[in-house]
């Protein structure tokens, strides 16, 4: 990497401005070079401000030789005409060039003094009246933050586009929040991880045994617990993993956990007669919840908000079951027969019995495997309560999942956050309790997908006199989110489910249904050598090294020559892991050489990134509408604009480089991130150093990805491993014995 060099000079002039993320293109004329050309983030910078740049020397393929800034300072400028230029500049609405001049004339160098110390000595110039200079004065105090908020900022250790993040948020309040609370940061600014608010803690003298570091540490850890799809940690095991975290004794922890609890920023709760750790034991040993000793290590603690979830997900999925439907006269057996006929099939006795309790039951569960007949059963339940005159809406919590419910049924089907109108402005949904859903009906497809938070902000917008019909894969992957609802749901015994096991004559045509309900139960699936036909075939490679190199001839050549896929479109490899030689990481970058090497790119957060790329959004942007696991294509990258933008699905996004973080290439990516979508052809590379994670449920969410070629490429032993291990872990969640009948809370 080259080193870093400092230049100074005197803006001569802005190319380029984005006021939103500050990226600038300014003419510097700097002593000793003349007037070269610096770009960087160089939020609100003036014409005339002279200015301290750290970066490096960089040659543009368009534009030259230029200095690229990581970081900057404004410096007084030193002479007459940079102050005059400075203060024409548009700085200071109000003063052009000749008040400029007059100002010069009068105060001389101590113009810029007498402005930022003594505004009201301006009224001795002739042109400069109360109302003005009060406007003067505003404008230079926000021109003073900016300057203040970034030198501060940087000081400790912050980047340029942090700070302008940062600043942005808290605008004149920055340094007094970062003073107050630097791990705020981590909590509210995107991109600010806890390890880089603790360290700017630490450079502000924050001690290490301080309790305000300790609470933002047991955030954390609860927010760390999350990701990883927990609901709650156990009190004893947060402080473990909190003390771990922060290396001090858990003693100093446990006080801040209870101020925590106290204020409500966090909740516990403790299911009364449970002796053991409630996140791994049986769902029925818990009778009810109780107000018990709060600090008991086995007390579940919550961040309040996903508290209020799962409590109130239990509470109206009861208030939903205890009211009851619109009347509905209808001759059962006479409706299946009519969808019958309408579609020239004939429904197995398993179908048609789900068909009935479907009709019959206000709240129900359709779960079952490929080929098992989910699809046909949905499209005859929505054919015959439209028949009935009932208001039907479709639902899935991605858009691919929720394109091909559309396409299944012949009905519009929405994202969930579509569907309930989500308001990027006010960081929620329109419909609610207030402004439910107009639905008699409302069936959600790939039920295992959706993570507690969501289903608690759908249960609020369904009409008490609606029904619900949950349709998912019970043994696929949990949500990404916290919380493993569909299986909590089915666990509890409350409502009506319907598990379909029985495969179809037509998926017994295929290889990739037959061997994903033979690993479903514990079964090694059938290997295919490569030379043989059909659509699943087992590459046998033991090294990590022969299982890159065959992916790689794979997706560019042998696939798309045998079979025809777009290797850049309809090819996705599914890997169990992000980090090591086989992880999604280190594939993505081997693909994007083989499939894409030479296209117009950028590098953002150590990541390449071309023209071309397939990628996917990695967290929620509501401002954008785009959500987790959302795949699009690079079209174009605007470099002196600051814009790459994104086709998701003939939708173009326009991306602020600022955002480019929340993209990561997409030609590999981890099974966790494929829930809800299908590709032509999938590739699973398999080794055991995946062995951490090689569990049954992964491999059969990744085979089922595939719609025509799935494709293994590793260890027998490695599949051997995932097949014959039933999750190890499980969520920790309460929701199961919230939903039991009898119990509250």
């Amino acid at each position: 990497m080259k080193p870093e060099t400092t230049i100074e000079g005197a803006i001569e002039r802005i190319v380029y401005a984005n006021v939103e993320n500050g990226w600038s293109v300014v003419r510097l004329v700097v002593r000793g070079r003349g007037e070269v050309t610096a770009v960087g983030n160089l939020l609100s910078v003036q014409p005339g401000e002279s200015l301290r740049l750290t970066g490096q020397w960089i040659k543009d393929r368009k534009f030259g030789r230029q200095f690229k800034a990581d970081s900057y300072m404004t410096i007084k400028p030193e002479t007459f005409i940079g102050i005059e230029k400075y203060l024409a500049s548009g700085l200071v609405p109000g003063i052009g060039k000749e008040l400029a001049r007059r100002l010069v004339q009068h105060f001389g160098l101590d113009t810029l003094d007498v402005i930022d110390q003594q505004p009201d000595r301006l009224t001795e110039v002739e042109g400069f009246g109360r109302v003005r200079v009060k406007r003067i004065k505003a404008a230079w105090k926000e021109q003073s933050e900016i300057r203040d908020v970034m030198v501060f900022l940087q000081s400790h250790g912050i980047s340029t586009a942090f700070a302008i993040k940062i600043y942005k948020l808290y605008r004149g309040s920055a340094i007094s929040v970062v003073r107050e609370n630097p791990f705020r940061l981590a909590r509210e600014v995107r991109g600010i991880g806890f390890k880089s608010a603790d360290r700017i803690a630490r450079h502000l003298g924050i001690a290490a045994d301080s309790e305000q570091r300790a609470a933002a540490g047991v955030i954390h850890t609860l927010r760390q617990a999350a990701d990883q799809g927990h609901v709650y940690v156990p009190r004893q095991q947060l402080l473990l993993d909190t003390s771990e975290l922060l290396t001090v004794n858990a003693e100093i922890i446990a006080p801040a956990l209870d101020d925590l609890i106290a204020t409500g920023e966090l909740a516990a709760v403790v299911p009364a007669g449970n002796t053991a750790d409630p996140s791994i034991s049986d769902s029925n040993t818990a009778d009810r919840f109780a107000a018990a000793d709060l600090n008991t290590p086995h007390a579940a603690i919550y961040l309040k908000a996903l508290e209020v979830a799962e409590k109130g997900v239990a509470t109206l999925f009861r208030a939903l079951t205890a009211q009851q439907s619109l009347p509905l006269e209808i001759d059962i057996g006479r409706a299946i027969r009519w969808f019958e006929n309408s579609q020239s099939l004939e429904l197995a006795t398993q179908q048609r019995r789900a068909l009935q309790q479907a009709i019959t039951h206000k709240v129900m569960v359709l779960t079952g495997g490929p080929g098992t007949g989910k699809t046909t059963l949905v499209k005859g339940i929505v054919s015959i309560l439209t028949m009935k005159g009932l208001r039907v809406q479709l639902a899935a919590p991605t858009g691919r999942a929720a394109k091909r419910l559309s396409e299944a049924t012949g009905i519009e089907a929405k994202t969930v956050h579509r569907l309930l109108e989500f308001n990027p402005r006010e960081r929620g949904f329109s419909r609610g309790p207030d402004n439910p859903l107009t639905t008699d009906l409302l069936i959600i497809d790939e039920a295992s997908m959706m993570d507690i938070t969501l289903t608690y902000n759908l249960l609020k917008a369904v009409p008490q006199k609606s029904r619900l019909i949950l349709v998912g894969d019970i043994d696929q992957l949990p949500s990404i989110g916290p919380g493993r609802v569909l299986a909590d749901v089915i666990d509890s015994g409350a409502f009506e489910v319907v598990r379909l096991d029985e495969i179809f004559r037509q998926a017994l045509d295929s290889l990739i249904i037959t061997n994903a309900h033979r690993v479903r139960v514990g079964v090694m699936p059938t290997l295919r050598p490569p030379d043989d036909e059909g659509d699943f075939f087992f590459f046998e490679r033991n090294e990590p090294e022969a299982i890159l190199a065959t992916v790689k001839r794979l997706i560019g050549q042998r696939i798309p020559r045998s079979f025809g896929f777009d290797p850049t479109r309809e090819i996705q490899l599914l890997t169990p892991m992000r980090r090591g030689l086989l992880g999604a990481a280190n594939l993505n970058a081997e693909l994007q050489t083989l499939l894409n090497p030479d296209s117009e790119g950028i590098t953002r957060s150590g990541q390449l990134l071309r023209v071309g790329d397939r990628v996917m959004q990695v967290r929620n942007n509501y401002d954008l509408d785009v959500f987790n696991g959302d795949i699009g294509r690079i079209q174009s990258f605007d470099t002196e604009n600051e814009i790459a933008r994104v086709d998701f699905d003939d939708r173009e996004v326009d991306y602020d480089f600022l955002e480019l973080d929340e993209l990561a290439l997409a030609y590999a990516c981890s099974i966790h991130k494929s829930q809800g979508s299908e590709y032509p052809c999938v590739v699973i590379p398999l080794h055991t150093q995946h062995f951490t994670l090689l569990q049954r449920n992964l491999i059969y969410t990744a085979l089922t990805r595939g719609r025509r070629l799935v494709i293994i490429v590793g260890s027998r032993r490695a599949l051997e491993i995932a097949v014959e291990s039933q999750n190890s872990t499980r969520r920790a969640t309460l929701l199961t014995e919230r939903l039991q009948p009898g119990l509250r809370g």
